[in-house]
């Protein structure tokens, strides 16, 4: 795989991801990408890409930044445990419900045209090089140069004699009480294997009968994969310090060999919630299910013998395609651990949020909030100088007499569920919604339910059949003129620790329309009411859809009558929805300016001729991940919120998303679009076949880093300095008939 380091560029846009080479198109000859009658089929296969293949672009994005010699060497370690990580869940989700579907018989095919079976050949295809490159970048590239920076992974054989003894002293008092080693014979059938656990299959010999047997010995997660060393800069892997001390779990037995395992499980929640009659009884149930899903990802190391591998598949039930023979290290993702060693001049500069100076001047977020509406951007401003801060002066605000708040993920300590049991402990009438389907949140969502309702908080854990993904939290505060309702309607969760490196846009607002709106969505949530109108916001699964369709419809006409050019305009995590894509081809064809920033899944394909030669697609990876939400229709209709364009957003959850009227704000919104669309330094384009290439300065070309240039704007703010982001203005490259 080509490196995808942007050293010593020659182009804007000038390197593929993936082999270096354009890919043809999935399921036509490229040649069909010809200019379209008017009444072309939009439906046809060949105009969607496959979510899986693009997913696992996306991935191999991540994965670029750890090629990438401009990005410090920790966080290139840390962007690989990052892309393992990701494919782990990409196996437990996406590739668990294919292989569900070929179980079943099911043959429907994807909008792409694939039948499940087809799109699992396709996903190990497209994976297998990926896999390679992994190995390679981890083995030949980011260790020997941590390595030259006094940061080594040490086979335990190299150690020394000291090193040993240290070792030796580890194991004995924190590695070997626990450990437990199971035997595989006629008295003892194969163990159980916890979904990536990574093990040991050891093979060990009766001296006296030479009988051999097959025995697992787990690596235990409890303890740090990385085993540090008395210089505090070599580490040994736990599984090779365990491998090399076998004897001690067998004494008297012959150890033959020794090689380490991991697997996958399906891991998606299968949950009959009409059928159930206490929610939150049912997700426990289900959690406790989810532990003995079907394998669908085994991992070896390289060298195990084929016997091992054969007797692990068997026990396992997976096939050849669920095999993944690995050079060195298994369970990439551990890697997190090393990626956050105290080495400041191997990480990028600490980023510290600025407070917002809106709220910094002011004795409480209300009086702010009373006199304008709050942008706030995570996490450049701070999420805890704004977010945190409003609920919690909420709940210590005599005036204030309710909380309505909804949560889908937030952290382990949470100040904001703390802020909502005090609010309740002091009389204050205070409602959480819980979602209880966060997938791999449910157990965490479960504990903060229960310790909510301990302390008074009306919890309820939402619709039945919906997820409840939607941002928000209502304040009913009684003013000195009446009473007020505050909102806050963002685009990411409750979560100060995700809030320090997700990229979400928050609105706080005392909009009269707005707060009744919510006040109904939340009754919407809690009680009985069916409300299917809303004064401003659109709400999923009720208007969203059909609002969205009627903006970009709208802007469709206003461009074919001629009032003034159509520009849409939307920044998102995954665009997969086939009848709003339709909707932008449309658009598109009609000769409406389409630009889309769209961080992970795309199915829409761009720059096709005759089809969405006016849509062109940008995908940002950098140092914060992506994940606010903006749609901007025409030069002033602005909105933010929590859907992405997905069917699953769209019609299987509650979402909302909001305008945003001030003038000064929706500036500050295209302004973000703008940095995005302009990038050249961690932006990627996606061309017609499917493919993603990385953006680089042209010639002459001033780089545009638009994550490192909000950082810049969010502390010349606070300093009360000229923003250094104003100059940049995004303009359409040449050649995309968009400028």
């Amino acid at each position: 795989m080509e490196s995808t380091a942007h050293a010593q560029p020659h182009t804007r846009e000038d390197r593929p991801a993936g082999d270096g080479q354009p890919r043809r198109l999935e399921d036509r000859a490229a040649t069909q990408l010809g200019e379209l009658e008017g009444d072309a089929d939009l439906d046809a296969c060949h105009w969607y890409l496959n979510r899986g293949l693009s997913w696992l672009e996306f991935n191999r994005r991540v994965m670029a930044q750890a090629t990438d010699s401009s990005v410090p060497l920790l966080e290139r370690l840390r962007f690989l445990a990052i892309f393992a990580s990701n494919l782990d869940e990409f196996f437990m989700v996406r590739v668990a419900g294919l292989k569900q579907q070929v179980a079943a018989g099911i043959t429907a095919r994807s909008p792409d045209g694939r039948t499940p079976e087809q799109q699992l050949t396709a996903i190990s295809e497209r994976l297998a090089p990926l896999l390679q490159t992994c190995t390679e970048v981890l083995h030949d590239q980011l260790l020997p140069l941590l390595a030259r920076h006094d940061v080594a992974l040490r086979p335990v054989d190299d150690l020394n004699a000291a090193e040993q003894a240290h070792i030796d002293r580890e194991f004995d008092e924190d590695i070997f009480p626990v450990l437990t080693p199971l035997a595989v014979d006629p008295g003892h059938p194969f163990p159980y294997i916890s979904n990536l656990s990574l093990s040991l299959a050891v093979t060990i010999r009766h001296p006296g009968t030479g009988q051999r047997r097959f025995a697992r010995v787990k690596v235990p997660s409890v303890l740090p994969r990385f085993l540090a060393l008395p210089d505090g800069c070599s580490f040994v892997p736990l599984e090779e310090v365990i491998q090399s001390r076998l004897d001690r779990l067998f004494p008297g037995m012959e150890v033959l060999d020794a090689y380490p395992f991991r697997v996958t499980r399906d891991s998606d929640l299968d949950l009959e919630e009409e059928e159930a009659d206490d929610l939150l009884m049912a997700v426990e149930r289900t959690l406790r299910q989810r532990r003995f899903g079907a394998v669908v990802r085994l991992e070896v190391a390289e060298s195990t013998p084929e016997e091992t591998v054969a007797m692990l598949a068997e026990e396992l039930e997976v096939d050849q395609r669920d095999l993944f023979r690995t050079r060195g290290l298994l369970g990439l993702h551990d890697l997190a651990e090393l990626a956050d060693l105290d080495r400041p001049e191997l990480h990028w500069p600490r980023w510290e949020p600025v407070p917002p100076p809106v709220f910094e001047s002011s004795p409480d977020v209300f009086s702010t909030i009373r006199e304008r509406d709050v942008l706030v951007h995570h996490p450049y401003d701070s999420f805890e100088s704004s977010v945190e801060r409003f609920i919690t002066e909420a709940s210590e605000d005599p005036h204030v007499l309710a909380i309505k708040q909804t949560l889908y993920r937030t952290s382990g300590d949470s100040p904001i569920v703390h802020a909502l049991i005090r609010a309740a402990e002091a009389g204050k009438g205070v409602v959480a919604l819980v979602e209880l389907k966060a997938r791999f949140d449910e157990e965490a969502n479960i504990n903060w339910a229960r310790a909510l309702e301990k302390t008074g908080v009306h919890v309820v854990y939402g619709l039945v059949g919906l997820k409840t993904h939607s941002k928000t939290s209502l304040v009913v505060r009684r003013d000195h003129d009446g009473i007020r309702r505050y909102a806050h309607l963002g685009t990411g969760n409750y979560n100060p620790h995700t809030a320090g490196f997700y990229t979400d846009l928050g609105l706080f607002t005392c909009d009269d329309a707005i707060g009744a709106d919510l006040t109904e969505q939340f009754n919407v949530l809690t009680g009985y009411a069916r409300q299917t109108r809303y004064r401003q916001v659109m709400v999923a699964p009720t208007t969203m859809r059909e609002g969205v369709t009627e903006l970009v419809r709208r802007e469709r006409r206003v461009h074919e009558r001629g009032e003034r050019p159509g520009l849409i305009r939307l920044k998102l995590n995954g665009l997969l929805d086939g009848a709003l894509i339709r909707e932008l081809y449309e658009a598109s064809r009609a000769g409406v300016r389409v630009d889309l920033v769209v961080r992970g899944i795309c199915a829409l394909r761009p720059e096709v001729p005759g089809l969405s030669e006016r849509i062109r697609v940008i995908s940002v990876v950098g140092r914060f991940l992506e994940h606010g939400r903006i749609l901007q229709v025409g030069p002033d209709d602005l909105w933010l919120g929590s859907a992405d364009w997905m069917p699953r957003n769209l019609d299987r959850r509650v979402e909302l998303m909001t305008p945003v009227h001030q003038a000064d704000l929706r500036a500050e919104l295209r302004s973000v679009l703008d940095l995005a669309l302009a990038d050249n330094v961690q932006a990627w384009r996606l061309r017609e076949d499917g493919s993603w290439v990385r953006r680089f300065p042209g010639d002459g070309e001033q780089p545009v880093d638009s994550q490192a240039l909000l950082m810049a704007r969010a502390r010349a703010r606070a300093a009360g300095e000229a923003d250094p982001a104003a100059h940049v203005t995004e303009q359409a490259p040449e050649g995309l008939g968009l400028a």
